[in-house]
């Protein structure tokens, strides 16, 4: 045998030598880890700070820590919680109580924090954290068939909010007001003076356009819209269809506040005063959103949850929204700032609006998608009315 052929069989059992010894260690590293993670098990969460005990600490100390952490106060945590537990199905474990199911809720939701986050918070794995995020949103998804809907359901009373104030009565007699819009989704909402929402419609992809969520929620009898009654009528914008009990303000024409602001609120003829004033009163969207956003801060960024999910998140703060607002107390800085000041709108509620105009958001494209309905003749015919009586008065 040459010396070149000796050297071949020697380097291909060498080879085959260093193949088995990296083949070994292969096997030995996974036996290892094999070892740690099912026989010897040695805790990954090992602080002695765990998450309930963290949350009893602060319901126990300065009142400012815990409205910080989870965007209520201490009571209506506590009532919230009962409530959660006796009628909706919150519960925990063996090693978690319900408590601290709906503290990690909160805190994932008013935060927007992560799942390491959060498992490093409360000293869970991710698997524990995921579970009990899931039964905290059901929870107040339940809960959001009660909370989400009007008071006054037959709108029978006119709200103090017009009655009392001479911009709006007797001219507007309208009760509740809707709008729309989302950063991840395009959601429908209804609300009424007292920020609250008392109808939603979630889950439609973004690019949907408003008249058609619109279109859907209101001709579906499942949603149980909360349709005005014969003689009132709900406020709306341009981007919904003008019909029977949907009062829009007049196109091509200034319309939002801001916009009025720039020319120091002088108002050029009849239909930008009739638009001034709608858009006046319909300001209460834009404050109850801008709230809603500004509490739970997940919502203006959105994590890649599946997005069945993200439409339980929307109806999860929402209820929360309302709960909180209608709780005895009425004790939350949050709604106290925009209630004091109508035209102290949070930021939050312009994330895709600010520094635009009226003519520059609702454009040709989406103005020529909205087709009126119904009616539409009558309530035209309302608004001329009604701007000529402001224009006279």
């Amino acid at each position: 045998m040459n010396a070149n052929r000796r050297r071949q069989i020697e380097d291909h059992i060498d080879s085959r030598r260093r193949k088995r010894k990296g083949m070994f260690l292969t096997v030995i590293c996974l036996m290892h880890e094999y070892y740690n993670a099912y026989i010897d098990r040695s805790p990954c969460m090992t602080s002695s700070y765990i998450g309930d005990k963290w949350v009893g600490e602060l319901l126990a100390g300065h009142p400012t820590r815990f409205f910080n952490m989870f965007r209520m106060r201490k009571t209506i945590f506590i009532d919230l919680l009962e409530l959660l537990m006796g009628a909706h199905d919150l519960h925990g474990s063996s090693r978690t109580t319900p408590r601290e199911v709906l503290a990690i809720t909160l805190f994932i939701l008013s935060q927007n924090e992560s799942m390491r986050g959060a498992m490093e918070r409360f000293q869970h794995s991710s698997e524990t954290i995921s579970k009990y995020f899931s039964i905290g949103l059901s929870a107040l998804v339940s809960l959001s068939y009660h909370a989400i809907r009007p008071i006054d359901y037959k709108f029978e009373q006119t709200p103090a909010e017009i009655s009392k104030d001479a911009r709006y009565m007797p001219f507007f007699k309208v009760a509740f007001i809707g709008r729309c819009g989302s950063p991840t989704q395009n959601v429908m909402a209804v609300c009424d003076f007292n920020l609250c929402f008392t109808f939603l419609k979630a889950g439609w992809e973004s690019s949907a356009h408003d008249s058609q969520v619109f279109k859907s929620a209101t001709r579906d009898p499942n949603t149980k819209f909360p349709h005005p009654p014969t003689g009132k009528y709900d406020l709306v914008d341009a981007g919904y269809p003008l019909q029977r009990g949907y009062l829009k303000p007049f196109p091509d024409t200034r319309y939002h506040i801001p916009d009025f602001a720039r020319v120091n609120n002088i108002t050029r003829g009849r239909k930008e005063m009739f638009n001034k004033r709608h858009s006046s009163l319909r300001s209460v969207i834009e404050r109850t959103f801008g709230v809603w956003k500004k509490k739970w801060v997940i919502l203006r960024d959105m994590p890649p949850y599946n997005f069945s999910k993200q439409v339980q998140i929307v109806f999860a703060t929402m209820t929360l929204h309302n709960y909180i607002r209608r709780h005895h107390s009425r004790n939350d800085i949050d709604f106290h700032s925009v209630e004091e000041d109508e035209e102290n709108v949070p930021v939050e509620a312009f994330e895709y609006r600010l520094g635009q105009s009226f003519t520059e958001v609702e454009d040709d494209a989406s103005t020529t998608c909205t087709v009126d309905g119904e009616g539409a003749s009558k309530m035209a015919e309302l608004r001329e009315r009604i701007a000529d009586a402001i224009a006279g008065a």
